[in-house]
């Protein structure tokens, strides 16, 4: 499932050993073995090899990976360079857009966000192809409730951007009062002109990074 570079790995080594996640491997060997599942297995824990504990100072918080050809590759709403931006995206990019003036891009990968210190993580981190959801309950819940919990033990501000219902879910799990949550509804298609458009998250995240003196997130992604 993919190889740790950062200091996730001891936690991911420590999960590992759970019930949870014994049953979740299994049930995900099975999955793979039946059905077409995204994203590949060396990009599933990509979001954690990306972003450190020690370096995460934002969390945007996903559902679940998407579920076409080639467009999962372990970051949550990122797609790769040369696949077209999935409906959700292209209006996360408007908004950037309307809120801190960079263009639309010409890709949607967002890598570069990442490697600033913006955990991009899915609260499931896998999904049946073409199946929107396939993967909710079978475990991965309990792994992302966690990584959430870490970052709520850290001493600097994370803030956490909870994109629509399904995300803020997570909301009890952030106790520390340093840290910040940002809550708009979903930037699907079928939310996003109910309060996420107009939300301004990308400038909010960078004046409250820059209240405690951290440095503001380039959200170009060039």
């Amino acid at each position: 499932m993919g190889v740790m570079f950062s200091d996730w790995e001891l936690f991911l080594a420590a999960e590992k050993e759970k019930p949870y996640f014994i049953d979740l491997h299994t049930a995900l060997q099975q999955e793979r073995a039946q059905h077409v599942v995204h994203p590949d297995s060396r990009d599933v824990f990509r979001a954690l090899e990306l972003t450190s504990i020690e370096q995460t100072k934002v969390l945007i918080l996903g559902q679940d990976p998407y579920h076409g050809d080639g467009q999962a590759h372990g970051l949550s709403f990122s797609v790769p360079r040369g696949v077209a931006l999935p409906p959700s995206l292209r209006n996360i990019m408007k908004e950037r857009l309307d809120d801190v003036g960079l263009a639309m891009p010409n890709h949607g990968d967002l890598t570069k966000w990442a490697q600033q210190g913006v955990l991009l993580l899915n609260s499931t981190l896998t999904v049946r192809h073409k199946e929107a959801g396939s993967h909710q309950g079978l475990g991965w819940e309990s792994l992302t409730d966690e990584v959430i919990s870490i970052l709520n033990q850290k001493s600097t501000r994370v803030v956490f951007v909870l994109w629509g219902n399904s995300a803020q879910h997570k909301k009890a799990l952030i106790t520390a009062s340093h840290h910040v949550v940002l809550t708009s509804a979903h930037p699907s298609p079928l939310s996003a002109h109910r309060g996420f458009f107009g939300s301004r998250p990308f400038s909010r995240v960078n004046h409250s990074l820059a209240e405690v003196g951290l440095s503001p997130v380039d959200w170009s992604n060039e």
